[in-house]
């Protein structure tokens, strides 16, 4: 009775509201700007690895040619109702971290693991408590290294965040911006992974203080309440395209450099969409005349996750400097990530099979492959 009496009240306002507030979401959601983008990942980065004390990172050496390194980003962990996008996909995330613990993995959590646009940290908080309790085995190890994203900046800017933090993991826990892994070779060169949500240039989430707090705690909850779509680019075709091409245009210019992000909930690898990457071995299969792969590739490209529609670039020999670890709420139950075991980088898929979660090697590439990518010698 209660709840019908909540959703009359609610109808006349979201009557009311809902058109001028998407008319005005329309009009200050614009297409990222290339400078800005470059300018906030450089301020990123260089303050991560040229400053003594970072304000917004940190610099690791992790030794990736033989422990295990798994990349999650973009969970969006919600309440479990019906706008909750990670509710169908959490028993492959706990797979998937019971796997990487046994194996005394470090994990990087790359951002929006925590849907805030739409719920309140006390809702997220009683409705996550296994997935909280399967992160807190790596916080305990000193392997989980937490960065937030524009969904859950809310770790930035509450004055109370690290309160709630200790609460969840039972030990203080650092929130970053982003963190560079610096990967030493023996004759002294090196390449610096570096690690963020790659938001950055995003003005409403990535701009002035004002502005992030007013997009944290008032436009967007203001958008969720009147049942708006909210226009991200992990929602919107054209703009993840250009962000994808914006971080990999960016991370060309630098030096020695592998950026990984999330975002845009597209996996990518080896600085290419890997649907396309699908489609081009599909292409060549039906040249061959090679049936079998055809069914292959054609069930593959199918039910994969990505939301690309293979506008990328046709290209595969790119030099790798930038990499998506996807998202971990896909519409079909299924995560992904990118993980570095064995001296290799892999995309890695999650998926459920006959009520099991099963790990799936959709792409990999030796270390040292990626090395004399780099290096001529």
């Amino acid at each position: 009775m209660v709840q019908r009496l909540l959703s009359w009240i609610k109808a006349p306002i979201i009557f009311v509201l809902r058109k001028p507030v998407i008319r005005v979401s329309k009009k200050v959601s614009s297409s990222p700007d290339k400078e800005f983008v470059f300018q906030r990942l450089s301020e990123l980065y260089h303050d991560i690895v040229d400053k003594p004390e970072p304000k917004n990172g940190a610099l690791y050496e992790i030794n990736l040619k033989s422990g295990t390194t798994i990349i999650f980003s973009d969970h969006h962990k919600g309440n479990r109702g019906k706008s909750d996008e990670f509710r169908y996909a959490e028993k492959n995330y706990l797979a998937a971290l019971d796997y990487y613990e046994n194996k005394k993995a470090n994990y990087i959590n790359l951002g929006d693991s925590e849907e805030f646009w739409k719920f309140n940290i006390f809702s997220i908080m009683s409705h996550n408590h296994e997935t909280f309790e399967a992160e807190k085995k790596f916080v305990k190890r000193n392997a989980f290294f937490k960065i937030y994203g524009n969904h859950d900046i809310f770790w930035k800017i509450d004055p109370f965040a690290k309160m709630y933090l200790w609460q969840l993991y039972d030990k203080a826990i650092n929130i970053y911006g982003g963190i560079v892994i610096r990967v030493k070779y023996e004759d002294g060169r090196h390449i610096d992974v570096f690690c963020t949500h790659g938001h950055q240039g995003d003005k409403k989430s990535d701009g002035n203080k004002f502005s992030v707090w007013f997009v944290a705690y008032i436009w967007a909850p203001l958008q969720s309440f009147l049942e708006i779509n909210i226009n991200t680019p992990a929602k919107t075709q054209g703009e993840k395209t250009l962000h994808n091409k914006l971080m990999y245009d960016w991370s060309q210019e630098q030096k020695n450099l592998v950026l990984i992000t999330g975002h845009t909930h597209q996996p990518i690898f080896h600085s290419y969409s890997h649907i396309q990457i699908l489609r081009e071995r599909l292409a060549e299969a039906v040249k061959n005349g090679n049936s079998a792969q055809v069914e292959e590739l054609e069930e593959k490209i199918k039910r994969h996750p990505s939301q690309c529609n293979g506008n990328g670039a046709s290209n595969s020999k790119y030099k790798p400097t930038y990499f998506n670890a996807g998202c971990c709420c896909f519409s079909d139950n299924s995560i992904s990530g990118i993980e570095i075991s064995d001296g290799f980088a892999r995309l890695v898929r999650w998926y459920d099979s006959v009520g099991e979660s099963k790990r799936e090697v959709l792409e990999e590439l030796p270390l040292q492959e990626l090395r004399h990518m780099f290096f001529d010698s």
